[in-house]
C-alpha cells in the first residue's frame, strides 16, 4: 500500500503549482475508491481540510481555497490531483493526500507547499 504525493515546492505568491498522489496497492485495486482528498498542516497548527472529490467527480473545498484550488482525479489510475493558483503565504504547509479505504484512512507522507518571496 502506498501513497505517493508530488509537485511541492517553493513559489512566490501569486503563483501555481499541481499536486499529484497515486495509490497503489492491492486494496486500491481490489475495491472502490469512492472519496480521495488533500489536507494541509501549517506549522503549530492542526491538519486541515484543503478539498475532497468522490467517484462521481462531486468535490467540496475549504472556504479559505474556493476559487483558486481545484481537485481532480484519474478514476483509472487512481490518483488525485490538487491544482493551486493564485497561492498565498498562508497556503505554506505540508500537504496530504488521504484516501479511505474499506474502513481504513490512508495517509501519503506529505509534500511541502511553500508560499514566499
Amino acid at each position: 500500500v502506498q501513497l505517493q504525493a508530488f509537485g511541492g515546492g517553493l513559489v512566490q505568491p501569486g503563483g501555481s503549482l499541481r499536486l499529484s498522489c497515486a495509490a497503489s496497492g492491492s486494496i486500491f485495486s481490489r475495491n472502490v475508491i469512492n472519496f480521495m482528498g488533500w489536507y494541509r498542516q501549517a506549522p503549530e497548527k492542526q491538519r486541515e481540510l484543503v478539498a475532497t472529490i468522490t467517484s462521481g467527480r462531486s468535490t467540496n473545498y475549504a472556504d479559505s481555497v474556493k476559487g483558486r484550488f481545484t481537485i481532480s482525479r484519474d478514476n483509472a489510475k487512481n490518483t488525485v490531483y490538487l491544482q493551486m493558483h493564485s497561492l498565498k503565504p498562508e497556503d505554506t504547509g505540508v500537504y496530504y493526500c488521504n484516501v479511505p479505504v474499506a474502513g481504513i484512512n490512508y495517509w501519503g507522507k506529505g509534500t511541502q507547499v511553500t508560499v514566499s518571496s
